[in-house]
This record gives C-alpha cells, sequence and structure tokens, in this order.
C-alpha cells in the first residue's frame, strides 16, 4: 500500500487521544516522549486532511494542564518522599541533582518556572509534583499552568504543522523520500532544540551551583 493511502486509514481520533493521553502522563511526572509524539502529530496532521490542527492543539493542551494539574495535587499530598521514591524508579530522571536543580529553579523563579519548564524537558516532567511538593499556591500554579500549556502545545503544533504544510508541498513529487526528509527535518529541528534547553539548564545549574546555599528558601511569586 502506497505510504499516503495507509495514512489516510489513521483514524483522527486516534491520534487526539494518543497525545493528549501521552501528554497529560508525562505532564503529571511520567518520563514519557510527549514532545516527540506532538511533533509526529502534527507532521502527519500536515499531510493528512481528517486531522485537524487545532483539534490536535487543543487536547495537546487539555492533556499539558490536566496531568500538571494531578501532578500539582499528588505532589502537595505525597511530598518530598513521593520525590525519593521517583528517584529511586526513574533515576535517570528523577535523580538527586535532577531535582535539586528543578527546585533551585522553582525558589528562585516561582511561576515563571512552571511557565518556561514546559519548554524544557526535565522540567516539563517536573513542573506539577515539585509545585506541589514546594507547596506553590495552586491559583499561582493554575495560571501558569494554563497559559504555558497553551504556549507550548499550541505553539508547537502551529509551528510544526506550518512547516509540514511547506515540506509537503515540495516534496509531494517524491512519496517515500519526501516523507523521509520531512521526518529528518522534523527530527533535527527538535535534536536542535533540545540541545540548546540542555545547554542553558547546565549553564543555569552552573551558575546556582556557586550561590551561597541559604537556610531556607521560599517559593517566588
Amino acid at each position: 500500500m502506497h505510504i499516503q493511502e495507509w495514512l489516510e486509514t489513521v483514524p483522527a481520533i486516534s491520534v487526539y487521544i494518543l497525545v493528549g493521553a501521552v501528554i497529560g502522563l508525562e505532564s503529571l511526572g511520567i518520563p514519557l516522549p510527549g514532545e516527540i509524539v506532538l511533533v509526529s502529530a502534527a507532521l502527519l496532521a500536515a499531510s493528512h486532511d481528517g486531522i485537524n490542527p487545532w483539534i490536535l492543539g487543543a487536547c495537546a493542551t487539555a492533556g499539558a494542564v490536566i496531568g500538571d494539574s494531578i501532578g500539582y495535587a499528588i505532589g502537595r499530598k505525597g511530598g518530598r518522599p513521593l520525590l525519593a521514591w521517583l528517584g529511586g524508579k526513574f533515576p535517570k530522571h528523577f535523580g538527586e541533582s535532577h531535582i535539586a536543580m528543578a527546585e533551585r529553579s522553582f525558589q528562585k523563579w516561582g511561576m515563571w518556572a512552571v511557565f518556561f519548564g514546559r519548554f524544557v524537558a526535565l522540567l516539563r516532567i517536573f513542573a506539577g509534583p515539585l509545585a506541589g511538593v514546594l507547596h506553590m499556591p495552586y491559583w499561582k500554579f493554575l495560571i501558569a499552568n494554563v497559559l504555558g500549556g497553551i504556549a507550548w502545545a499550541g505553539g508547537t503544533t502551529a509551528v510544526i504543522y506550518s512547516v509540514g504544510v511547506v515540506a509537503e508541498a515540495w516534496l509531494k513529487r517524491f512519496s517515500y523520500l519526501g516523507l523521509a526528509i520531512a521526518v529528518l527535518i522534523g527530527l533535527a529541528s527538535m535534536l536542535v532544540l533540545k540541545n540548546r534547553a540542555k545547554k542553558a539548564a547546565a549553564a543555569h545549574s552552573a551558575a546556582a551551583a556557586t550561590e551561597p546555599e541559604p537556610g531556607t528558601v521560599p517559593v517566588a511569586d
């Protein structure tokens, strides 16, 4: 079967549910590739008339906001023992150094850590549970959570979908080759962004490590 014909058989509702579920689970603290799933779905929407990018973006946003809110509730109830348990289960994602870096970010930036953390893979997993553990006021968390979810999920969908439409227009004559090139472009863009995010996180961690450790630092407004 031609690849385009196969793509046309993918039910749109299954794509919406998958994107919302994966992003929601990632947002509540489970290490899943939410960004990869969202980028792949947006590229698919660009070549699949049955997938509405507006609905896709809305489902991704809903998953991000709901998942973060559930993570906040779990973190507020579970407290620091929850972080220790997660560190034992997922040491690559919830190791002591990762938790320390995320906690410093929250202590310094407060609500902005929730908003901008949506764009950084590590903080995207930590944001909800850690905000709950640190007892950030829920109304502050909710504002940052909703705005960050809309900006990240909606913005990513819009940008990748637009890139996919342009690529489809140029590469549609090449079938498999065009699809492969479009996917490679998407993956390369994502890797560049992730690399820049890692460098920024490392620089922030190094700068924070040079600061004197205060006795007790409250969560910033």
